[in-house]
C-alpha cells in the first residue's frame, strides 16, 4: 500500500493573499501558550496588531497569566480569522501561526504605541501603565485552513506586504 500524499498543499498566490488578509485584518487572536508553573497548554484571547515592518504585536499586563508565560518561554502560537456570519463555521478561513515572542526594548515603545492606537485607539485608556508591555510576535510557520478541502503552509515571508 502505497503512503497517502500530504492533504496538506503548498501554498499558491490565492492562499498567500487570504493569508495576508487574516494577518494585516486581525485585530484579536487566540494565543496559545504553556503555563510555567504547570506544563499545561492554555489558550488566551488577545488584542492584536501589527508593528510597522509587519511583525505581529500585542500589549500585555503583567497581570495576565500569558505575560508569565511568554518571559518563560517565547514559545506560543496564535489562531486569526473568526467564523462568518453564516454557513457552517469551520468552513471560514483562519489561520494558525507559530510565532516566537520578543518583549520589545524600551527605546521601541513609542513607535509601537503609535501603531497600537491607530489599530486600538481605546487602548489609549491603559496603554501608558507601567505593567503593559509590547510583544512583537514573530512568525517561524503558519497554517492557513481556508475552508473544507483549502489547506495550505504558509511561510512567514508570505504574510508580509
Amino acid at each position: 500500500m502505497s503512503p497517502r500524499p500530504d492533504p496538506v498543499l503548498a501554498a499558491d498566490e490565492a492562499a498567500r493573499a487570504l493569508a495576508r488578509s487574516l494577518w494585516h485584518n486581525a485585530d484579536t487572536a487566540a494565543l496559545a501558550f504553556t503555563d510555567p508553573a504547570t506544563g499545561a497548554p492554555m489558550i488566551a484571547r488577545i488584542g492584536f496588531g501589527l508593528a510597522a515592518n509587519g511583525t505581529g504585536l500585542t500589549l500585555v499586563s503583567d497581570l495576565a497569566q500569558h505575560t508569565r508565560a511568554l518571559r518563560a518561554s517565547a514559545r506560543a502560537a496564535l489562531l486569526i480569522g473568526e467564523p462568518g456570519p453564516k454557513g457552517d463555521p469551520l468552513n471560514s478561513p483562519r489561520l494558525s501561526v507559530a510565532v516566537a515572542a520578543r518583549f520589545a526594548a524600551t527605546e521601541d515603545r513609542a513607535t509601537l504605541r503609535a501603531c497600537w492606537l491607530a489599530r486600538h485607539p481605546k487602548a489609549r485608556l491603559y496603554a501608558d501603565f507601567a505593567d503593559f508591555h509590547f510583544v512583537r510576535l514573530d512568525v517561524i510557520e503558519a497554517f492557513l485552513n481556508g475552508g473544507f478541502g483549502r489547506a495550505h503552509r504558509i511561510a512567514a515571508e508570505d504574510l508580509q506586504g
